[in-house]
């Protein structure tokens, strides 16, 4: 009896061109990660390298003398410990807050129903067009009075239009029969919010989530222009007023030779304090990343066809 190999039969043989381009999109991957991940080690190899060692050079992605001081410099006072809690409470209560108004609004808006839907849609649309200023904008804070308070940082982002948008395309994107089919047994449209569009929003939910805390915690401005007091600064804020101090002292202290001698001494610097801080604030944020990364790009590709 014969044996046919089948499978060497019916394997395709690729020509050298071939296996060439086949090649090219994992090399053009692998050059995009590294350019976004060299880099961040660069940062964090001369977060942990001494300040006055960094400074002659050399030190890439390994340290060269290792030390926390850099670390230690940014902690010392305590400050930065009552900004973090300020800046996940923000993030939390900002993020959740703007979930859920951005939902319901994108829901009301995806029922054809709805009078008025499409110049509502529009209403929402010319925002994005223009913005007041920052006088206008203080003045306005200033009147309905949470200047100097906690939802300073909330309120005014609890809206944004963009993922307004990508939450009603996602819904558009739904089977209306869905609905329909929950109206019939009964479901009143909170029902049918609760019920059938949010257990199937997950990804969408998870893209305009992730990137809503990402504002949140990246954002300096709200703590430095509407907070007349340190005490409810967030993270971002307090590290951007302790570089600005930091700078300003190397400024005066280089006016005096001797004294520029003696910073020089200085384990840490101005540049290393800058790399801590770099660290400090990116490394608590990219740890959310792997829990939504799953929702992500089906959220996001979604949001972009449909929108």
């Amino acid at each position: 009896m014969i044996m046919v190999n089948t499978h060497n039969r019916n394997k395709v043989r690729m020509s050298t061109f071939d296996r060439v381009v086949s090649v090219v999109p994992y090399l053009v991957v692998t050059l995009l990660c590294l350019t976004i991940l060299l880099p961040y080690l660069n940062v964090l190899a001369l977060s942990l390298n001494d300040g006055k060692d960094a400074a002659r050079g050399g030190v890439y992605f390994w340290p060269r003398v290792w030390t926390l001081d850099n670390y230690r410099e940014v902690f010392k006072d305590g400050s930065i410990i009552r900004a973090y809690r300020i800046t996940i409470a923000r993030t939390l209560v900002g993020t959740l807050m703007s979930l859920i108004v951005t939902t319901l609004a994108a829901y009301a808006l995806n029922q054809t129903e709805l009078p008025g839907r499409e110049i509502i849609t529009f209403l929402f649309t010319f925002t994005m067009l223009f913005g007041g200023g920052t006088i206008p904008t203080y003045i306005q804070y200033k009147e309905i009075g949470i200047l100097d308070t906690f939802w300073v940082y909330v309120i005014p982002p609890l809206v944004s239009v963009t993922y307004l948008i990508m939450v009603r395309a996602f819904f558009d994107s739904l089977p209306y029969g869905l609905q329909e089919a929950a109206k019939l047994d009964g479901c009143g449209y909170f029902g049918v919010f609760f019920r059938i569009m949010l257990p199937l929003s997950k990804p969408i939910l998870a893209v305009v989530g992730l990137y809503t805390a990402v504002n949140h915690w990246n954002d300096w401005y709200a703590g430095a222009f509407y907070m007349t007091s340190d005490r409810l600064w967030p993270v971002q804020t307090v590290l951007q007023q302790m570089l600005k101090r930091a700078m300003d002292a190397q400024q005066d202290v280089s006016q005096n030779i001797s004294a520029a001698i003696a910073a020089n001494q200085r384990a840490v610097t101005t540049d290393s304090l800058k790399m801590s801080a770099v660290i400090i604030t990116t490394v608590p944020i990219l740890c959310v990343y792997p829990f939504a990364q799953k929702y992500f790009a089906k959220g996001t590709l979604v949001g972009a066809i449909k929108g």
